[in-house]
């Protein structure tokens, strides 16, 4: 410990100093002979304790304030209840919330942006007038606070909340060259609601109001609260806009609170007498127009035709009348309803094929011979192009630690059967390079072809049947049906060549904006491969990879279920759940033995002398993203990832497809472990045979991981993280060649690896580079072979 000697001297001459300041003298700091360096000199360690020293007395802040003024250093608020509400910490800062103004930052009692300040005062350029501009802060003076007015504010507030006996006081505390506001809020009982009255009377308005009592938000024996009641006339007003009434506000509910009683409050809810009479009965669609290729100057030369009743001007060259009828739910002779009008919004921009889509509605020139009032509808669609292409050039990054350019040329056709039919032709080649598993790791080169299509039809193609209508008329969202088809070509030189051929046929479908549905009653892929002499001898080796390579004739089906809250973005904690559940080789098993099918030499049934997969698989993924935050845009937040997955093998098979297995590790698993550098089970590569084959091994039927992240906003677009992967995979089934592979309920929890690390992301929004460094703390097998970081390049967020 440094012992340090004060001694207070006189200046020698005159001190310059700041206006209003005392006559100054010095205080010299000096360490006690003890406390030097050999031959009396000051170590620098010594050294930069007494700059330190030095900067933080200068920085409390408290030497820039004006002669007479004291420094403002915040407030609180003091809540005084005769009894327990139910909401404290929620008053408590929505109280706080109204205090103003800010007081200076002050870290460990310093004030750093003061002394920044006073770097720049009578200056108007160089180098302390940048310091002050950047990091400077003025001094918030007691003088600066109104008082009087916030303890009004937050007398309003306290009213706001049912507590309308409410008394604020305030008090400041002083100290030598500070002070602080504290208000204390006695409260008194909060009122809460006795009766809830809604309009009496047979006007149509009325009746109206009145027939949405069933779901108001105000309830018998709550506190009084102006949120809930700002709440209850948007509810009402959304209610009667779906009820036609098309001009209402909610500024024309009144609520009639007689708060005379013992702290209980009788609430009447009105229609304000001076609500319009447009705005107090309902309209119906007269005439809905729909133009399909509408543009800012469009003065519509195209005659109408007559389609549904719907006035079509028609663009025959890229739609049907019937496609754009399919995704309008606005009807002639219909009662306006708002929720259809946001609906038909939403449909035509689902379709892909429009830039914009407007709805403008206006009142008819008369009613009809019942009287009512009637509105027009013009739907004006602004047409993207219909065909377009691009080429992409890319670094090509997968999950398998394969790397390297690679080229996409796309073709889209937004209209391809003239009913909003999306076609998309994908054609593909890269060259890749496996950075995995180690210096000799298997297939080091990779090449890749391929063409792929889907088509996208925008609505269930489905046989009619009685409870479903596939046009799903209660989702806001249009569903899809998709047809794909590919074939790829993949060389992983010296050693092998497949040929992928695909096709698969499904729906998508949401009910909700946070919910996604999948089902793919086909998916069929069929592997032609072609092994070299040395692949081959490898595969002799090893039974389980051969039969993974050799059964690659897979009938699958799935189905996918996706809940997601991140598109929720006010909300401060969202979470993510994706469940999928694949079957193959069912309903060809069934078929082959109804039929009296023979097993092949290696005991295996086959179609067309192909065996094919069998096995039923489960994934699950939950994460969760919480912000600290409770402001949306602040990029602060914790999150967690969860995923689990189990292939089970089963009848004509005995292993996975090798396309279906699990792997672990990598820039978007576990970060302080190559690609596919984990497991399966405790098994490792030994001898150098193993660790050139390790790609090929070191995968599995089982998965579990876990991953926990923090994310910091340092600078604009640029964040950090901290962050902690664990996991592992396993072998539903004993495989000799890799020894500790096979799942055991006892031991998988000590079978998981572990790593930690920080990380730095470029995020400008659309479009995020990602830099994270991992060590590893814990392998499948023990103490890891080598403590040394891992450094990882990628593309977009883990999770």
């Amino acid at each position: 410990m440094i012992k340090w000697r004060a001694r207070l001297t006189s200046p020698p001459g005159p001190l310059s100093r700041g206006e209003g300041e005392p006559n100054a003298s010095i205080v010299e700091l000096s360490p006690s002979p003890a406390e030097r360096g050999p031959g009396g000199e000051v170590t620098p360690r010594r050294l930069a304790t007494l700059v330190a020293l030095l900067l933080l007395s200068s920085c409390s802040g408290l030497k820039y304030v004006p002669e007479g003024q004291r420094l403002y250093t915040g407030s609180k608020v003091i809540i005084k209840s005769p009894e327990k509400n139910k909401n404290q910490s929620a008053l408590q800062a929505e109280l706080e919330s109204v205090l103003r103004p800010k007081p200076n930052g002050a870290i460990l009692g310093q004030r750093p942006k003061l002394y920044f300040w006073h770097l720049g005062q009578g200056k108007t350029k160089g180098l302390g007038k940048f310091m002050a501009d950047k990091f400077g802060e003025a001094p918030v003076l007691l003088k600066n606070v109104k008082i009087s007015a916030t303890s009004g504010l937050i007398t309003n507030r306290l009213y706001n909340n049912g507590f309308f006996k409410a008394v604020v006081t305030n008090e400041v505390v002083t100290q030598e060259r500070t002070a602080q506001v504290n208000y204390t809020a006695n409260t008194g009982k909060v009122y809460t609601i006795k009766e809830i009255n809604f309009p009496v009377g047979d006007t149509l308005i009325n009746a109206a109001v009145r027939a949405t009592q069933a779901g108001t938000l105000l309830q018998v024996g709550e506190p009084y609260n102006l949120n809930t009641f700002t709440a209850e006339r948007v509810r009402i007003d959304n209610v009667l806009k779906n009820e036609g009434y098309f001009y209402f506000s909610p500024q024309y509910l009144l609520f009639q609170v007689d708060s005379t009683l013992n702290h209980q409050a009788n609430v009447y809810v009105r229609v304000k007498p001076t609500t319009p009479a447009k705005a107090s009965r309902p309209y119906w669609l007269n005439q809905v127009s729909l133009n399909t290729s509408y543009i800012l100057t469009d003065t519509v030369t195209r005659q109408p035709v007559l389609y549904k009743k719907y006035r079509y001007f028609p663009d025959e060259k890229v739609f049907k009348a019937k496609a754009i009828t399919n995704a309008t739910f606005l009807y002639p002779d219909s009662l306006f309803r708002r929720r259809r009008r946001d609906q038909t919004i939403s449909r035509l921009m689902s379709l892909n094929t429009f830039k914009f889509v407007e709805i403008r509605l206006k009142p008819s020139a008369a009613g009809d011979s019942a009287g009512r009032a009637r509105l027009d509808v013009d739907v004006l669609m602004t047409q993207l192009k219909k065909k377009s292409l691009r080429a992409d050039l890319q670094l090509v990054q997968k999950s398998n630690g394969f790397t390297g350019p690679g080229l996409t040329v796309s073709f889209r056709n937004r209209s391809a059967l003239r009913g909003g039919e999306q076609l998309l032709l994908n054609a593909v080649a890269s060259t890749e390079t496996q950075t995995g598993s180690g210096s000799g790791a298997l297939g080091l080169t990779s090449y890749e072809l391929g063409l792929n299509g889907q088509l996208l039809f925008p609505r269930l193609v489905v046989p009619k049947l009685p409870l479903l209508n596939p046009r799903l008329p209660n989702s806001d969202f249009q569903p899809r049906t998709t047809l794909g088809a590919g074939v790829r070509a993949v060389t992983r030189a010296s050693y092998f060549t497949q040929y992928f051929f695909n096709l698969n046929y499904g729906y998508t479908f949401k009910t909700k904006i946070t919910n996604e549905q999948e089902v793919r009653p086909i998916d069929i892929t069929y592997v032609s491969f072609t092994p070299t002499p040395v692949f081959d001898a490898l595969l002799r080796e090893r039974p389980f990879l051969r039969s993974a390579f050799q059964q690659q004739f897979i009938l699958a089906s799935a189905y996918r279920y996706t809940y997601n809250q991140q598109v929720l973005e006010q909300r401060r904690q969202q979470i993510y759940f994706s469940g999928q559940v694949e079957g193959s080789g069912n309903l060809a098993q069934g078929l082959v033995s109804s039929s009296g099918g023979t097993k092949n030499a290696n005991g295996r049934y086959t179609i067309a002398g192909q065996e094919y997969s069998q096995y039923l698989k489960l994934d699950l993924e939950l994460r969760e993203y919480y912000r600290l935050s409770q402001n949306p845009a602040k990029g602060n937040r914790i999150v967690a990832r969860l995923q689990a997955g189990v292939g089970l093998p089963y009848g004509n098979s005995n292993v996975l497809p090798y396309p279906k297995q699990y792997g672990i590790g990598g820039p978007n698993s576990i970060r302080a472990f190559a690609a596919r550098g984990i497991g399966p089970g405790t098994y490792r590569p030994v001898s150098n045979q193993e660790n050139i084959n390790s790609f090929y091994d070191q995968v599995g039927d089982i998965r579990l991981e876990g991953n926990l992240e923090y994310r910091q906003d340092l600078v604009p677009y640029l964040k950090g993280a901290v962050f902690v992967d664990a996991g592992n995979i396993w072998l539903a089934n004993d495989d000799p060649s890799r020894p500790g592979g096979k799942f055991s309920a006892g031991t998988f929890l000590s079978q998981l690896a572990v790593g930690a690390g920080v990380g730095l992301r470029v995020d400008v929004q659309f479009f995020v580079i990602r830099f994270d460094y991992a060590f590893p703390l814990q392998a499948p097998y023990g103490t890891p072979e080598s403590s040394a970081g891992r450094f990882n390049l990628a593309i977009g967020y883990p999770f």
